[in-house]
This record gives C-alpha cells, sequence and structure tokens, in this order.
C-alpha cells in the first residue's frame, strides 16, 4: 500500500546507516594521519549491513549536495575479515577505478554500475576477481570500461609529444565467470565483439544488449535452454533477429521496444512476427513493443469486438495476434504505439499513453535505464495532473521523485519533472500527502535548483517551492533554500518572472522565524541582495512586485536583528530610502514597506544616531501627514520619531526640524488616527513598543506605544491580549498610570487596554470540570 508507505517513520536501520554515513569519524571509523579513513581494529559488519552502507552512501553522494564524499571511502570495505559485500549498485561518476580495485578481495554476488563513465579497462581486471562468485553484473552505459590508456612512443620524453591514446580492448572475454546468469551490457561501445565476449557463459539466463547494433545475433541460441530475459531495445530487427528470438522457447521476458525519436528504423512489426512470438514463446509473460510502427492492421474490427465491460481475456482481445495467448501476459509495453488505445488489452499492467494508469506504468518500468522515454511519459503526467484530477497521487509523487533523483543532470527529466512537481503537489492534493512525502519533494527541488542553472527549471522549482506553507515546510532545510534564492537574485542576467518568484520566497522565508534564522540569512549576503535589486529597479525607475517584496523582506529580516540593521545602514539603504520616496511619491504600499523597516532600525538604540539629520528627521515628520495605505505609514513615520524621542533631547542634534515641533505634528498625527483601524501589520513580540511605557522624557512616544496596544487589543483580542498579557504588559501600564508625567489620555488608553485584556481572560476562562 503506497499510502502506508509513504506515512511510515524510517526503519531503524536506515536511520542508524544514514547517522554512521554523516558521522564515519565518529561511529565507525578514525582518521589515520588526518587523511585517510579507518575502521576501527574491532568492528565487524555482515554483508547486510555493508551493502546498505555502500548503496546508502552512493544515494547520499548523488542526491545530497551538503554530503560530502570520502576519497578513501571504498577501502574501508577492502578486507573481508572485517566486512563483507553481497549485493551493491554504483553509479555514475561516484565510483572509479581505485574505488572498485579497493573491494577486489570481496566475493560479490550482484555487481550493478550503471552509466559509469569513470571506469576504464582498469576495472575488467577487477572484475575477474568477482569472476568465482558472481551472478548478477550491470555495465550499463560504462562507456570507457572497455577502453585502455595507451603510450605509443613507451618513453617519458615521448609522453610530451605523443600524449596517451585510448585504445579499445579486444580481448576480454568472460572467461572463468562461471556463476553469472545476469547480464547487461547496455550501450555497450561499439567495436566489442559481444559474441566473443559472451560465448564462455555456459547458461545465461538474462541479458540486456540495449542500444546496441548487432547484424547477427544468432549466437543467443546457445542459451535457448536457460535465457528467460532478452532486452534488446534500440536494436535495429531485421527477419533473422525475430527466427533467432522465436527459437529461445524458454523466454518469460521479451523487449523489443525503441525510442521512436532516435533514429531510422528499418524494421516494421507485422502481425506475423507477434503470431510468431506468440505461438513459439508460450511461456512468455511480458513483452515490450512500445515505440513499434505497425506495418499492417493488428487490431481485430470494431464490430466483431465483444462490447460490454473491458476484459483482459485473451480470446475477447482487441489486438488479434493476442488471441493466441493461453493466460493474459503480467506486462505489455505499448508506450507511444496505437495499440495501447484499444479497448481489450490482454495484460494486467499495460505502459501506454491512453490513460493515467499506463503513463504512470510507463514511468515506472523505464525510469532507470531510459531517460529519453521517461520524460515524455512524465510530460503526459504533467497533462493530466494540469486538467484533470491525478487518481494515484501518491505513486505519481513517488515515480516523479525516483526520476527526479535517478537523472538530476538530464535536462528534459529536470524539466518536465519539476512542472509535474508543481501541479501534484498543490492545494487541492495537500490533504493526501505526508510529511515524509513533501520532504522528499523538496529535497528533489533542491537539488534540481542546485544542478540546473535553466531558466525553465528554476522557474518551475520556485514555483512548486511556493506550495509549501513557508517559512514552517521548508524549516529543516532553511539554509540551503535560502542560498538558492540569493544565488538565483544574484545571478547578472535574470529572468523577470522568476525574480519576482524568488523575491516572494526570500520574502517569506524570513517572516515568522527566529532571530537566529534572520541573522544567519543575513550573513549569507541577504540584506546586499535586496537593496541591489531595489537599486536596479531604481535605475530603471520601475516600481513593480520585485520592488515592493525586497523592501518588504528588508522589513522582515531587520526585525529585532540589529545586526541585520546595522547592513542595511552600512549598505547606504537610508540613500535608496529617501531616493525610492522621490522616485515613487504615489506608491502606498512600497511606503508602509519602507517605514516599517526604517521602525526596525530605529528600535536599535546604538544604531539611532545615523538617523539624526534633518534630511531624515524632515521626511519622518512629513510623512506623518501622510494617508498612504490607511495609517500605516503615518503610524509608522510616528513610530520611528517615538523611538528617537525616547532617547531625550540632549539626544536631539539638529537645529532644523525643531523637536518641539515634530513632537507637535506627532500628538496631532495620533489624534486623527481611528482606533478601529483594521492593521497591516503582525507583531510577533511587544517589547520594542513596551519599552517606550516606563518612561516620563518623551510623553508622546508613550502615547504613541499606549495607541498600538489599544489598537491591537481591540481589533485583534485572540491574537493580541494573550501577547500582551505574556510579556507583562499590564503591570507597565499599571505603573504608568500612576506616573505623574503621563499624559490623560494616554492613561485613559492604558485604563482600556486593561479593561479588554480582563474581559478578554474571563471569557476565555475554562469553566469545564
Amino acid at each position: 500500500n503506497i499510502k502506508m508507505a509513504s506515512d511510515s517513520p524510517e526503519s531503524l536501520m536506515t536511520l542508524c546507516t544514514d547517522y554512521c554515513l554523516r558521522n564515519l569519524e565518529g561511529t565507525l571509523c578514525y582518521l589515520l594521519d588526518n587523511e585517510t579513513l579507518q575502521l576501527h581494529p574491532d568492528i565487524f559488519l555482515p554483508s547486510e549491513i555493508c551493502d546498505k552502507l555502500v548503496n546508502e552512501y552512493v544515494e547520499l553522494v548523488k542526491t545530497d549536495s551538503i554530503f560530502e564524499p570520502h576519497e578513501s571511502f571504498f577501502t574501508l570495505f577492502s578486507d573481508p575479515r572485517s566486512t563483507r559485500l553481497a549485493r551493491i549498485h554504483l553509479r555514475e561518476q561516484i565510483v572509479q577505478d581505485q574505488d572498485l580495485e579497493a573491494i577486489r578481495k570481496q566475493d560479490l554476488v550482484e555487481l550493478y554500475l550503471t552509466n559509469c563513465e569513470k571506469l576504464t579497462a582498469k576495472s575488467l581486471q577487477t572484475l575477474v576477481s568477482f569472476s568465482h562468485t558472481l551472478i548478477s553484473l550491470s555495465l550499463f552505459g560504462c562507456c570507457n570500461i572497455f577502453y585502455e590508456e595507451e603510450n605509443p612512443g613507451g618513453c617519458e620524453d615521448d609522453c610530451l609529444v605523443n600524449p596517451t591514446r585510448q585504445v579499445l580492448v579486444k580481448d576480454f572475454t568472460f572467461e572463468g565467470f562461471s556463476r553469472l546468469r545476469f547480464l547487461n551490457l547496455g550501450r555497450l561501445i561499439e567495436g566489442v565483439n559481444v559474441e566473443t565476449l559472451l560465448r564462455p557463459l555456459a547458461s545465461l539466463a538474462a541479458l540486456d544488449l540495449s542500444g546496441i547494433q548487432l547484424n547477427d545475433v544468432g549466437f543467443l541460441t546457445q542459451w535457448k535452454d536457460t535465457l528467460v530475459s532478452l532486452v534488446l531495445y534500440n536494436m535495429d530487427l531485421s527477419e533473422e533477429h525475430i527466427q533467432v528470438i522465436a527459437q529461445l522457447r524458454k523466454l518469460r521476458h521479451l523487449d523489443i521496444s525503441r525510442d521512436h525519436l532516435s533514429s531510422y528504423y528499418k524494421f516494421k512489426l507485422t502481425r506475423r512476427v507477434l503470431n510468431l512470438f506468440v505461438e513459439n514463446l508460450v511461456n512468455l509473460t511480458s513483452l515490450d513493443i512500445s515505440g513499434h510502427t505497425m506495418l499492417e492492421n493488428c487490431t481485430i474490427p470494431s464490430m466483431e469486438e465483444k462490447m460490454g465491460q473491458t476484459s483482459i481475456e485473451p480470446d475477447k482481445s482487441s489486438i488479434a495476434p493476442f488471441r493466441g495467448l493461453k493466460r493474459p501476459l503480467q506486462f505489455l509495453g505499448l508506450f507511444e504505439t496505437s495499440l495501447c488505445r484499444l479497448t481489450h488489452i490482454p495484460a494486467y499492467k499495460v505502459s501506454g499513453d491512453k490513460n493515467e494508469e499506463q503513463v504512470l506504468n510507463a514511468i515506472e518500468a523505464y525510469t532507470e535505464h531510459r531517460p529519453e522515454i521517461t520524460s515524455r511519459a512524465i510530460n503526459l503526467l504533467f497533462d493530466i495532473a494540469r486538467i484533470e484530477r491525478c487518481s494515484q497521487l501518491l505513486r505519481a509523487l513517488q515515480l516523479v521523485i525516483t526520476a527526479l533523483k535517478c537523472h538530476k543532470d538530464d535536462k528534459n527529466i529536470q524539466v518536465t519533472g519539476s512542472a509535474a512537481l508543481f501541479y501534484l503537489t498543490n492545494s487541492e492534493y495537500r490533504t493526501e500527502q505526508s510529511v515524509k512525502l513533501r520532504r522528499q519533494v523538496i529535497q528533489v527541488v533542491l537539488n534540481g535548483m542546485e544542478s540546473y542553472q535553466e531558466v525553465t527549471v528554476q522557474r518551475n522549482c520556485c514555483l512548486t517551492l511556493c506550495n509549501f506553507s513557508i517559512p514552517d515546510e521548508l524549516e529543516f532545510q532553511y539554509r540551503r533554500v535560502n542560498e538558492l534564492l540569493l544565488n538565483i537574485l544574484n545571478q547578472s542576467r535574470q529572468d523577470e518572472s522568476i525574480q519576482r518568484i524568488a523575491v516572494h520566497l526570500c520574502n517569506a522565508l524570513v517572516c515568522q522565524v527566529d532571530n537566529d534564522h534572520k541573522e544567519a540569512v543575513g550573513k549569507m549576503g541577504f540584506v546586499m541582495t535586496m537593496l541591489k535589486l531595489i537599486q536596479k529597479k531604481l535605475a530603471d525607475k520601475t516600481c513593480d512586485q520585485v520592488m515592493e517584496f525586497s523592501w518588504s523582506a528588508l522589513w522582515n529580516i531587520t526585525d529585532e536583528t540589529p545586526d541585520n540593521c546595522e547592513m542595511f545602514l552600512n549598505y547606504s539603504g537610508m540613500k535608496l530610502f529617501l531616493e525610492c520616496l522621490k522616485e515613487f511619491p504615489e506608491k502606498q504600499e512600497l511606503h508602509r514597506n519602507m517605514l516599517g523597516l526604517l521602525g526596525n532600525v530605529a528600535e536599535v538604540k546604538e544604531l539611532r544616531p545615523q538617523l539624526m539629520t534633518s534630511q531624515f528627521i524632515s521626511v519622518f515628520s512629513n510623512l506623518l501627514e501622510s494617508k498612504a495605505d490607511g495609517i500605516e505609514v503615518s503610524y509608522n513615520a510616528c513610530g520611528v520619531l517615538s523611538h528617537i524621542m525616547f532617547d531625550g533631547p540632549e539626544a536631539w542634534g539638529v537645529c532644523e526640524p525643531h523637536r518641539e515641533e515634530v513632537v507637535k505634528r506627532m500628538w496631532a498625527a495620533i489624534q486623527s488616527w481611528d482606533i478601529n483601524s483594521r492593521r497591516n501589520i503582525n507583531y510577533r513580540s511587544f517589547e520594542p513598543i513596551l519599552r517606550l511605557l516606563p518612561q516620563g522624557i518623551s510623553p508622546v512616544s508613550q502615547h504613541w506605544a499606549t495607541w498600538a496596544l489599544y489598537n491591537l487589543v481591540s481589533v485583534y483580542p485572540d491574537k493580541y491580549c494573550p501577547l500582551l498579557i505574556k510579556e507583562g504588559g499590564i503591570p507597565l501600564l499599571k505603573d504608568m498610570i500612576r506616573m505623574p508625567s503621563a499624559r490623560q489620555e494616554t492613561k485613559e488608553m492604558a485604563r482600556k487596554v486593561i479593561e479588554h485584556c480582563g474581559n478578554f481572560k474571563e471569557e476565555n476562562m475554562d469553566t469545564s470540570r
């Protein structure tokens, strides 16, 4: 059950493996001479654990950018007396000749090497070390493993003139691999004689020759009594090939599919060929003919078709040759053929493009070794998720996640996969997804952003992240996601739409998070990045969402974070503030965001002297009369001035405007505001407001603070009454009421705040017994 699987926690084995791999030095190993990892001498690990360590290590290196690979990792498994390996799967650039060489003494039973392009003919010799135990071997996509370096001159001086060249090894065969049953040579390099290579193998059961062009496959008949699986994907077939295949009577799985876009194939499938397979291959349970063009009509005329419920019984088959089957096939590959759209198909599982089930079957079947097909299947899934409701959501998500992980560097899969994820994670499907599954989505999205600087991938990934609760669902990858977004925003040539989404995400990520998160992001260059964006928009005389989001993000990241406030001032933030005010005098949202940010700066005592210039004080004073965005601009300007006034007359370092004149304008502004104003602001703490209450040096600051509290507890009692009570605001208000210097109207307002909070407590008192 996929839903149950996605919700279940990781096994203890998986958690321990992951922890050990991330902390090798502190668990299984120590560092020899400060550089080489060594296994502790008293450790013995069985193959169940060693296999998992190696396979998980490969997965972590491939999919987790934070995980650091170790040069000497494979040497930990060099001695079979302390570590045992049996079944390992190695991929891509992670594995090199010396890694296989390090484990040559192990008795490997199963070795899968997939697209390991760094392996050379040195590794062929290492394979011989495993020959007496190996049962399964895959060399899929190891395109250099039959090449060795050769120095034509043979002397050192000659190397400078004639550097080493790659020479094809032609004398290697599987002589001595007496137990080998399963072999995958997919995408083997041209020039290797497959027949000579394979002849020593006595009893092959499964052979994959994907992407290899062989004119003569007659040698396959030597395994006619043992071969149960044959894959000839993308091999251009002929009548001779068909006659040989028909003799392999033990076959249970036959794959002669092809990528119909790759190159021109002369061979066309006919009714006679399918009849031949059905008659001769009586054990067949799985057949893949995807991508083939049918030379003649194999379908039953619709008038002869059995109507009624769709059936998988062979005698009702809409594909005529399959009426000869003794039982339905377990799998039938019909992707990118016209046959998949027929009514009665005699197979339990069909890959095709007719419906969601067929498309998911295609992604499942082809992901590992056929990214070119998989990307087209995911594209079909994208259309299904976009246009109609996806009925197998969890399966679809897991298949796309697997494809994106498996093909991190494949542009087509990253584009189609990231687009499909956007639709599969939207709010319509949210309730069906576990925390674990949504975290997996976030991981692959960030992988895509990291390894692909391509515009479409970046846009799709950013849009997908918008489907998550920010910052909550992204907090487990907080640093990484911020670094990636800042990297996007710092690129010299930017796509407008990506820029807008990235700034929106940055803003959401610094809203409602702890101060240590904000400080960390500030140190990453967040403040500087936002100011650069603002500078660029100013130069273009453009006030758009990017400009507004950038100021909003700065407002959020400076909230109760003095280091970020200081950065804002050090990077000429005030200059940009004045220029934006001058350039965009009518942009109310912009003014609100800018003043909110300056309110945060003004809360930092050490920074207030930098705001004490005639120019700044005049600007703040004039904004007291602004009616922009309701009361917000006026309120924030008054807040900035309230903190400056709080430092007393001796800190007022300017002749113009006079302190008393500004105080008068502040009183007038506060009295003009509607106490029931609904607010465009969100306080996590009242501490900066509460510190203005117990003082007599600036009654107007005290009044502004009291008005702010009264407004918030009146309009949003459920949110702000508990906050005020929790932060000790009631005793401070009571003390202020007793202060002779406080204005009468301020005291009246304070009483109303206390009364509101008292009523709130009574209404919400728990009376249940």
